[in-house]
């Protein structure tokens, strides 16, 4: 907890966002080390964030004055956001069961495409002639990634079902987009840990609902899971999406956007190491197609270009 206090107030925004994308390539690693059900890994994860900065926004008079500035549409906010984003966990972390940890981290980062969509569609946000360019080519790379091994008869190599694995992936990147529409009128308006709080706490929520209508055992896991839950929780949690909502006040949002983008690099290269998970070509010549297409979205959309 101390560490949140040291980062939020004393490292520069771009070391803290260095750390945090860093932090966020290990959680695909820690939920593919874990035997533990995939609403299980989420529901943990989210839970073991909350226990671990609400002391901390309790003990802050701004953060307490934070909460009680909350309105009955600011908590439907919450709510929403929570909910997208217990959908996002489950779908992302089921993902990775059935398809490479590549094609899955680098299709759940295609979330700023549909951010820009939503935006356009919901909020009559402008689509630029560059933006339209950079979701087009990013689907064309969605296209290569899930198709391109069951053309060239590889699919075996990138999973043991990665059309469908894919498939979650990119349901993990839609909600994900959905938790950042819902939430970024919220987040405007409250302090960083009661707006992450409310929204983990409402996420929470869903994934316990969700966990339960399922019939997953709460509490019957080994030691090594529960180090798991608390890694996915300390690592991706606290230090990872916690602290790139602290950056979104202190750096353009277009340069996190793409710092986000090392998160699918990362991964691969520590799934090579750790897990011996060698991506296949269609899946790195189609994800450097994805990401391209999102850079060009997520710099158009920062230009208005």
């Amino acid at each position: 907890m101390s560490s949140f206090v040291v980062v939020e107030n004393r490292v520069p925004p771009f070391a803290a966002l260095a750390v945090a994308v860093v932090a966020i390539s290990t959680s695909a690693i820690l939920v593919e080390w874990s035997r533990a059900p995939s609403l299980v890994k989420a529901l943990y994860r989210v839970v073991f964030t909350v226990a671990a900065l609400m002391p901390v926004a309790l003990a802050r008079p701004s953060d307490r004055a934070g909460f009680r500035q909350l309105r009955r549409r600011d908590t439907l906010l919450a709510v929403l956001a929570g909910v997208a984003l217990a959908i996002h966990f489950a779908s992302w972390f089921e993902s990775l069961r059935w398809t490479s940890v590549a094609a899955s981290v680098t299709l759940v980062q295609a979330q700023p495409l549909f951010v820009a969509l939503g935006a356009w569609a919901l909020l009559d946000e402008r689509v630029t002639p560059r933006m339209v360019a950079g979701i087009g080519v990013a689907l064309v790379g969605m296209a290569v990634m899930s198709g391109g091994d069951v053309v060239l008869g590889t699919a075996s190599l990138a999973g043991e079902r990665p059309l469908f694995g894919n498939a979650l992936a990119v349901l993990g990147a839609v909600t994900a987009a959905s938790y950042v529409l819902a939430g970024r009128s919220l987040r405007q308006r409250l302090p960083l840990l009661p707006y992450v709080l409310v929204v983990y706490a409402s996420c929470a929520v869903a994934l316990f609902a969700a966990t339960l209508a399922s019939g997953h055992p709460l509490f019957d896991y080994p030691v090594r899971e529960w180090l798991l839950f608390l890694g996915m929780a300390a690592g991706p949690g606290i230090f990872g999406h916690t602290v790139i909502n602290w950056a979104l006040a202190h750096v353009e949002s277009s340069v996190v956007s793409v710092s986000l983008l090392g998160e699918p690099v990362g991964s691969t290269l520590l799934a090579v190491v750790l897990l011996s998970e060698y991506p296949t070509p269609v899946t790195l010549v189609g994800g450097a197609i994805v990401l391209g297409g999102v850079y060009v979205t997520a710099a158009a959309r920062a230009r208005g270009t």
